[in-house]
Parts: structure tokens; sequence; C-alpha cells
């Protein structure tokens, strides 16, 4: 877990758009993998002209960590929970354990760098992320999503965080960006299962992050209502309103139900196996339904 500089340039984002990292909580130690450059470089891509000896402070006066980046973003508490002392975290929290009360509601940001993937009991670490947020605050993510099969107990889809960081459980999702894990990556804009209605896929060749920013809008009990993933709550129809707008993209196409009603069954076998056999264009890996680039 740590910041390198895609991590860096999120998070320089994330100010850009008014996330306030007053009181910044990391889940996690977060390491700092940034050469004085490289931040300099980001910093100046958002209009901040930092200093050489400031960045070199940031990126090498910080024992590795990234308490000194966070302060440059405006941080005047940057705490951190960890299971384990050996990284000298703020506090020693098990997040498979509920928070304390004392942390419910006290952050402006709580900052996910890559660690949930590793705690065995996700539902709860999440939920104990997104009760650390105070009403008005932000939830930030740099959080593994495809090809890291084996980097920890999990990689997670946009479905999860859409369902998630919900106005259900008090957040609305800002921002999900996905990133390639390479020197710099496209960003692209990750669409809402939700709205398009079907499953947002992704079949690439690198490791994918997604970076999120979720805003905390409601205080209200999380995860009162299990989370269940979209598309089966529009065919089991607990959500009329949702099923309604997601429908027509579920229907099929006018001539596969004019084929059904009009031919009979050993014909459409038939084509269908034909059709098997039929050159077809590979679909970009970041189809364009679902992964919108971004400036």
């Amino acid at each position: 877990m740590g910041i390198d500089a895609n991590g860096a340039r999120f998070l320089v984002h994330a100010r850009s758009i008014g996330v306030d990292f007053s009181r910044t909580a990391m889940i996690g130690r977060q390491s700092l993998y940034l050469a004085s450059a490289q931040l300099r470089a980001i910093c100046a891509s958002y209009g901040d002209q930092l200093g050489e000896a400031e960045a070199a402070e940031i990126c090498e006066g910080g024992g590795g960590f990234s308490e000194a980046l966070l302060r440059h973003l405006g941080a005047a508490e940057a705490s951190s929970f960890d299971y384990s002392d050996y990284e000298k975290p703020t506090y020693t929290h098990d997040m498979n354990k509920p928070i304390g009360e004392q942390f419910k509601a006290r952050f402006n940001v709580v900052l996910d760098g890559g660690s949930l993937e590793h705690i065995f009991d996700f539902p709860t670490a999440i939920r104990n992320c997104m009760e650390m947020v105070e009403l008005g605050g932000h939830y930030l993510a740099i959080t593994p999503a495809n090809n890291f099969v084996g980097h920890g107990f999990y990689q997670f889809s946009p479905e999860l965080y859409f369902t998630v960081l919900s106005p259900e459980n008090g957040f609305e999702m800002v921002s999900m960006i996905a990133i390639e894990e390479r020197e710099n990556p496209v960003w692209y804009q990750v669409a809402n299962p939700r709205e398009v209605g079907g499953r947002v896929t992704l079949a690439n060749k690198h490791p994918v992050h997604l970076l999120i920013v979720a805003k905390r809008e409601k205080l209200v009990p999380i995860f009162a209502q299990t989370p269940q993933q979209s598309d089966y709550t529009v065919i089991w129809g607990e959500r009329e309103a949702q099923r309604a707008a997601a429908e027509p993209a579920l229907l099929r196409p006018l001539p596969t139900r004019l084929a059904k009603l009009l031919l009979p069954f050993r014909l459409r076998q038939g084509l269908r196996g034909l059709a098997k056999h039929l050159p077809r264009r590979k679909p970009p890996a970041f189809d364009p339904h679902f992964f919108r680039p971004m400036p």
C-alpha cells in the first residue's frame, strides 16, 4: 500500500474538485513512492507551483510516508490506522472489527490507498471507513479492480462501490475513475451500472485501479438494508423505478424477438451455430459505453 505518481495525481485532483483534507485518516500508514520532480510536475499541472526544496522535503523528508504530502494538500491532522504498530501508525485497530465511537464522523477525508483488499471482513472495513467520514466529508480510495489476483484477498468491481457508496447509505459518488497501472495512463470516467442498465465489465491486459471520490451527504445507518447487485434488483422487481429505467437496455433486439416468434426451433438453433463461426470485431478493452476517456 502506498502513494505513487498516479496516486499523488489523484489526490491533487481531488483537492482541485473541492475535497477538504483538513483532518485526514489513512487506512494503513501510506508509504510514498514519488520523486520530487514527479510531484512538482503533477502540482504544476493543477496550477500549484511547488519549489524544489519543498518538493524534496515532501518526498524525501517524511521517512518514506505520506503525511507531508497530505499536509501540503491541506491536512492539519494526518492520522493513520493499522492492525499492527510495525509502521508506527497513529492508532492500532483491526478493521475487521467495528471502529470506536470516538472516530465516527470525525474526519474530512478517509483515504484507502490500497488496504481494504487485504482485510478479510470487507463489509465491516468499508462500513468503518464510511462511518469515520464527517457530514460533507469525503471517502477516497485507490483500489485494485482488475488483474490483481493474488495481491490481496480481493479485487473490486465498479458495481461494488457504486452500490455501497450510494444514497441509501448517505453517500454520493462524486467520481469513479479507472486507470491502468502504468506511467501517465489514460483516465476513464466509469459509468454507474444502475444508469447504463447492465454490468460494467472489463477484460484487459494490465493491472487496473479504481480512483474513487464519494461525499457523505447524510448521516444515516449504513447497510440498514443489505446491498444487492443492481441488475438483479431489476430482475427481481424490488425497485420499480430502477427497473423501468433499465428495462430498455435489457430487452432483446427486435429482430431476435421476431425470429423467436416466427422461426421453427431447429432453424433458430442452426442459425445460432452458424453465427458462432462468423468473424466478430473484437471490442476494445475499455468499452466506451462504460469507460469514457477524460481530457
